[in-house]
């Protein structure tokens, strides 16, 4: 990489860098669409707020992230990710994110590779030797650079006003913000409303479609989707709306299961899941 600064409208480097754990992130990991996004057809995926910050050291740095920490639950709810980036190690990042209370990763540029190809290695510390200079990246999907903030004083650091005010700017654009994308024929065939079981679940198969069964080979509990291994050996997705019934529902791993099978552009999808008794 050529040591420059991305400015409004460059493409940020999809740089991967080890988080808190030691685990090796790559930005657009971050980024991409969820599994259940893919098969509505939304395929923008997500912005990401990326902050590069001194360390952990730095009074500056930490009011920023206790203010990023008050507002955490905002870009959760908001489908949006946040990331921050040092020069500190992984251990040390953890310590410093545990003590914040922070949920979000700490990922660790400790070589300084990606800090000096984006030319903002500080040079001007005179205790602890060439950490970042503070930036604040609001990135698109993409990762093309929608706004940088520069944040050597503290006021040049974003507020939680001025970061939601870009991520609506970025996300006006996409094809699941407006309420009408939800209503779609085609994404009310994957992510079924509940009215549709309001009046009971019909008996499987009745409504025309085509019945396998199979066994649930994953769910996840905190997205709500899961695959079915059909019978016939095929891998057919499922959303926890497509199990009748109301509230939230769950199935678990090695439950068998019977099922309508809905034919989506993105593939098979299952439709009416019974377990088997």
């Amino acid at each position: 990489m050529t040591a420059t600064t991305p400015g409004a409208g460059d493409r940020f480097p999809d740089v991967e860098l080890p988080d808190h754990t030691g685990a090796p992130v790559r930005l657009s990991s971050l980024t991409r669409p969820s599994a259940l996004d893919r098969r509505l057809g939304f395929d923008d995926g997500y912005p990401l707020v990326l902050v590069f910050y001194r360390g952990w050291f730095c009074p500056r740095d930490y009011e920023q992230m206790r203010q990023l920490v008050a507002f955490q639950d905002e870009l959760r709810v908001s489908y949006a990710k946040l990331a921050a980036v040092s020069v500190d190690p992984p251990a040390v990042a953890a310590a410093y994110r545990a003590g914040l209370g922070a949920r979000w990763p700490f990922l660790s540029d400790e070589d300084r590779s990606v800090t000096r190809a984006l030319d903002i290695l500080d040079e001007t510390e005179g205790e602890h030797a060439w950490p970042a200079q503070p930036h604040t990246f609001v990135l698109r999907p993409d990762l093309t650079v929608h706004r940088v903030y520069p944040g050597w004083f503290f006021v040049g650091r974003p507020t939680d006003g001025e970061l939601r005010r870009d991520l609506r700017e970025v996300m006006e654009s996409f094809s699941n913000y407006r309420y009408e994308a939800w209503t779609a024929e085609a994404v009310e065939r994957v992510r079924i409303p509940q009215q549709v079981w309001a009046e009971g679940a019909p008996d499987v198969g009745s409504s025309g479609l085509p019945v396998a069964e199979g066994v649930v080979i994953d769910f996840d509990r905190g997205g709500g989707n899961g695959t079915i291994r059909s019978d016939d050996g095929e891998e057919v997705f499922f959303n926890f709306t497509a199990i009748p019934g109301s509230g939230y529902r769950t199935l678990r791993a090695g439950d068998a299961v019977r099922f309508e099978v809905v034919d989506n552009p993105r593939g098979h999808t299952a439709r009416n899941v019974r377990i088997v008794t």
